[in-house]
């Protein structure tokens, strides 16, 4: 068990909560929630003794094993993917190595300690199988699999991996450990789908405690039974799953609300019956009275009003009719088919979601689309008064690091002025002292918007979207599905988070091994027809 007793922690002239207590219970599956910087990461900090609260207690066994996943990795080179996952398994890799060590000792008959190596080494065997050491690397190998990497990236130099693959393999090294509490910050950052399935299931089946902040609300309401929330100072805890949790807030603060008013009314009758009788002696007594009630009332906080964060999509032209033609294109990389003759024809409004394994080809597709990469054979037309805009996660690498928000926004748009700009800044959660941020420090929820802002600045009425929620919070998320059900425009785009598909998507084209198929209809429709959320993931 792990139990925050009055806990209050500050952060320079932040605090983060005040006399918080909860407790979380062995085999607990919790989702941790809360704006960006209400101290999520700290409450993680404080369970691993990485950082001590300013009062109050946090107690937890002292043989209690905690594994944590963080958004940044170490340096990881110089071992294949598989041998780096399994170095980070705790005892049973110490066990694995010192049994290799002992079995090279062992070769040496004439060594004067050989008899203590070979009790030594019975020792070490026996609990090294105990503990599952001799599947060690198979469990490994097949945790690496769930994740999407392929046979040849598990047994590649991990130096050589992207960024994104190796926060796979740093999110196999924790779930391979088996500890008795993971803590899980963004898992599904850098998953797709596919990926997600097999990680909400091993979630589900996991025996030990999970502590998780996830972004993806199909996720928390598969995979966690209780909420802490974290808002303003204050923990509260909500029994049930995410949706639960979001009902339950809304009932406590219309009844909040109430209270509040309610009071407030109460208060303001009171004072005006002392205000209007004041100077009438025949009533002092009264007066008296009634101010010395009011005093001893414990005040009702004014409820704090979740102010919904808004996107608006300025209104575009219209495009034609036939706004994209892909016709039999190819793509290879070196002896790599990506696409051996891909077609797809994409009409003014339509909403077409591309999916497909690790490796089909969606991004590629996207870029062929943008105009990013060209095919090497097939073609690819833009339609007639098509004003295209495409987003992609490099983007976020190429905004301008030694420029502020309202800078890369100015340089962006430099006909614009600088009220609008700070308008649309506004809309994307940059309000007051948030403009003048460097772009070095931003997260990458905040790159995100920033890039998201400067498209929507455009007015495209073609969009191309390569994972736009990625790094994006759920309140973020929900202003985005809004803004774009309003958006008249076109959309192509890829996307891993299934909510955002259901509410988005009116087309389906799946890439496969048997080659593209085209779904109409919305992706809950073609769940319906396919039996699976994504390619060869059965619901």
């Amino acid at each position: 068990m792990i139990a925050f007793s009055n806990v209050t922690k500050q952060h320079g002239p932040q605090i983060l909560f005040i006399d918080a207590s909860f407790q979380v219970d062995p085999g607990e599956k919790v989702g941790l929630v809360g704006p960006n910087g209400s101290g999520k990461t700290t409450i993680f900090r404080l369970i691993l003794g990485e950082e001590m609260p300013d009062d109050g207690r946090v107690e937890r066994p002292k043989k209690l094993s905690v594994g944590c996943f963080r958004q940044d990795v170490g340096d990881m080179k110089g071992r294949t993917a598989l041998l780096e996952t399994v170095s980070a398994a705790g005892e049973v890799a110490n066990l694995g190595q010192e049994l290799a060590t002992l079995e090279r000792k062992l070769e040496d008959v004439e060594d004067p300690n050989y008899d203590k190596i070979i009790e030594r080494f019975g020792e070490v065997q026996e609990r090294f199988s105990s503990l599952g050491g001799y599947e060690l690397e198979a469990r490994a190998a097949a945790i690496l699999a769930g994740l999407g990497l392929s046979d040849e990236q598990i047994h590649q130099d991990v130096g050589a991996l992207s960024g994104g693959w190796k926060m796979r393999v740093a999110l196999a090294q924790v779930l391979l450990a088996k500890p008795d509490v993971l803590l899980l910050d963004e898992p599904t950052n850098h998953l797709d789908i596919e990926s997600i399935l097999w990680l909400e299931t091993f979630l589900r089946e996991y025996k030990g405690t999970v502590i998780m902040t996830c972004h993806d609300k199909d996720v928390m309401n598969r995979v966690v039974k209780r909420i802490v929330e974290i808002d303003g100072g204050v923990v509260r805890s909500f029994s049930g799953d995410y949706d639960f949790y979001v009902a339950q807030r809304t009932v406590d603060a219309v009844r909040r609300e109430a209270e509040y008013d309610k009071q407030q009314a109460m208060l303001q009758k009171e004072l005006r019956f002392i205000e209007r009788f004041r100077a009438q002696p025949r009533k002092a007594s009264q007066v008296q009275s009634r101010a010395k009630k009011i005093d001893k009332i414990e005040r009702v906080e004014p409820p704090k009003r979740l102010v919904e964060r808004r996107f608006e999509f300025k209104k575009c032209t219209r495009s034609g009719d036939d706004v994209v033609n892909v016709a039999g294109a190819k793509k290879a990389y070196g002896n790599k088919v990506v696409h051996n003759g891909v077609s797809l024809q994409v009409r003014r409004g339509e909403r077409w979601a591309v999916m497909g394994e690790n490796g089909a080809g969606k991004t590629t597709l996207l870029r062929l689309i943008a105009g990013a990469t060209e095919p090497d054979a097939g073609g690819v037309k833009i339609g007639a008064a098509v004003e295209m805009a495409y987003y992609a996660q490099h983007q976020m690498e190429q905004l301008d690091p030694d420029r502020t928000v309202i800078e890369e926004l100015m340089n962006h748009a430099p006909a614009a002025n600088l009220g609008t700009l700070r308008n649309l800044a506004g809309a994307f959660g940059f309000s007051g002292d948030d403009t003048d941020k460097p772009i070095s420090v931003l997260s990458g929820g905040e790159k995100s918007r920033l890039v998201l802002a400067k498209i929507m600045y455009l007015a495209p009425n073609l969009m191309v979207l390569d994972e736009p929620t990625n790094h994006l919070d759920l309140d973020t998320k929900r202003a985005l599905v809004k803004a774009l059900s309003e958006y008249e425009g076109t959309l192509v785009f890829v996307s891993h988070d299934r909510a955002f598909l259901r509410a988005i998507a009116n087309r389906v084209l799946e890439l496969g091994k048997a080659g593209p198929h085209a779904y109409p209809g919305t992706y809950d429709e073609y769940v319906a027809k396919t039996g699976h959320e994504a390619p060869g993931m059965r619901v």
